[in-house]
């Protein structure tokens, strides 16, 4: 019983220091763990080792500081999809392409990308098909730069001098000055627009769904081809998608 004891403790341990790294918004020391958590700091420095071994966590380019891994940010993704609330988030989703009849999808930020958690199409002819799990750049997607705009500083800064930035169309941003200056003003209106940067044709808005004042854990997002809407007519929209956002954002704060 004492050693069955003493593994629930160590796992509820692990367990906190991956919580620790996914609420921090970007990589932490391991001295930043050890005053979070109030553990000692061999402990810490055993249970990140056991963590890194496990690829659970990674070292950031600067090798002192940890962050989640890929392995934990799909597992974390996963679970947004698949379990309770995820009928609510696409029940809301419905509802809102019901209401302005173009196709909506949730997303989030997944490593250097942008990941579908969840999308209701439209029943018109024309239209982007993309399944729940589809990655999109973030550079050149409204959901992309809004949720890029919304990180922290020093994560910010980190992914914009490191993303490819890959030109898809003549409209992409593939200078990292003018997409800082793109950020800066997607952040002061608080959503993301896409004129034609990913795929000729295709325009989309973005609004954040947020945690809290300042955090944005997801996006909610209008897609359509222009050859049906302009890029006014999509920004017509933005009313619904920020009552769906506040609808959504409760979702995740249960």
């Amino acid at each position: 019983m004492a050693a069955s004891n003493q593994s629930n403790a160590a796992a509820v341990r692990a367990f906190r220091v991956l919580e620790t790294l996914a609420d921090a918004g970007g990589p932490l020391s391991m001295m930043d763990l050890v005053n979070a958590l109030g553990l000692p700091k061999q402990t810490v420095h055993r249970i990140l080792t056991q963590l890194r071994h496990a690829w659970l966590i990674t070292r950031s380019d600067d090798d002192r500081r940890y962050e989640c891994s890929p392995r934990v940010r799909a597992l974390a993704v996963n679970v947004l999809m698949q379990t309770g609330p995820a009928a609510a988030r696409h029940g809301l989703l419905e509802q809102l392409v019901a209401s302005i009849g173009e196709t909506c999808n949730l997303t989030m930020l997944s490593g250097n990308d942008v990941i579908y958690v969840d999308r209701v199409e439209t029943e018109w002819p024309l239209r982007m098909h993309l399944q729940p799990g589809s990655h999109v750049p973030l550079h050149c997607s409204a959901s992309g730069k809004l949720l890029l705009s919304f990180l922290p500083r020093e994560r910010r800064e980190h992914l914009i001098d490191t993303l490819p930035l890959r030109r898809f169309s003549d409209r992409t941003f593939t200078d990292r000055d003018e997409l800082r200056t793109e950020l800066r003003q997607t952040r002061r209106r608080k959503m993301g627009i896409n004129n034609q940067e990913h795929l000729q044709g295709l325009i989309a808005i973005a609004v954040p769904v947020m945690l809290n004042r300042n955090r944005a854990c997801a996006a909610i997002a209008v897609q359509a081809p222009i050859g049906r809407l302009t890029l006014d007519d999509l920004l017509a929209f933005e009313p619904e998608l920020r009552v769906a956002a506040e609808e959504t954002a409760r979702t995740f704060r249960r």
